[in-house]
């Protein structure tokens, strides 16, 4: 169980669903991919990684998106698939969603609650995609909101996780997830 810090001097007014929405999507958009990033352009995308990372609530994700098969796993292998799904994240999800939101109109709903959490919505004007709709799942941690699902057009994150590691471990073990997981991150960092 691992918790993120913000840098100081951070954006850090959380204190609304749309602030930490926008605040995620401002950090994300700022990450730039490349074969060949100076030391700066890494450290300032690990920074921005990092506080993007903040914003998502790791545990309860990975919680949910292995499913049943969570409580089947040592404390320990929590930590570790805790610690694989962040570092995907940080290494393939946000980079992918830094292309994707790059020059884009945000048009920001009016934010809903559903049962224990507030839900944000976004629209997104995409020249290639159109009109996309996006939710964001949020719920209060300590004083700050933290994203716990994104719906892209009706399509959870967090459940197409779960359909993707369900598939591996009804025919595989968890160590193979693990090594899938491993092997995905290794080729975003390469």
């Amino acid at each position: 169980y691992f918790l993120f810090a913000l840098p100081i001097g951070a954006e850090t007014d959380q204190n609304t669903p749309e602030a930490a929405v926008k605040i995620l999507l401002n950090e994300i958009k700022q990450i730039v991919k490349g074969d060949s990033l100076s030391e700066v352009e890494k450290a300032a995308n690990q920074k921005h990684s990092n506080i993007a990372l903040s914003i998502l609530k790791v545990p309860e994700i990975s919680r949910k998106a292995l499913g049943k098969y969570w409580s089947k796993h040592s404390v320990e292998e929590q930590k570790i698939f805790e610690e694989l799904l962040a570092d995907l994240f940080v290494h393939v999800a946000f980079p992918s969603s830094a292309k994707f939101f790059v020059n884009l109109d945000l048009v920001y709903g009016k934010p809903k609650s559903k049962k224990d959490m507030i839900v944000v919505p976004l629209t997104v004007v995409h020249e290639k995609e159109g009109e996309v709709d996006i939710d964001f799942r949020m719920k209060k941690a300590f004083e700050n909101w933290r994203v716990v699902d994104v719906i892209l057009d009706g399509v959870s994150m967090r459940n197409n996780l779960r359909g993707q590691f369900y598939k591996i471990l009804k025919k595989n073990d968890f160590k193979e997830l693990v090594r899938r997981m491993q092997k995905k991150l290794k080729e975003a960092q390469s």
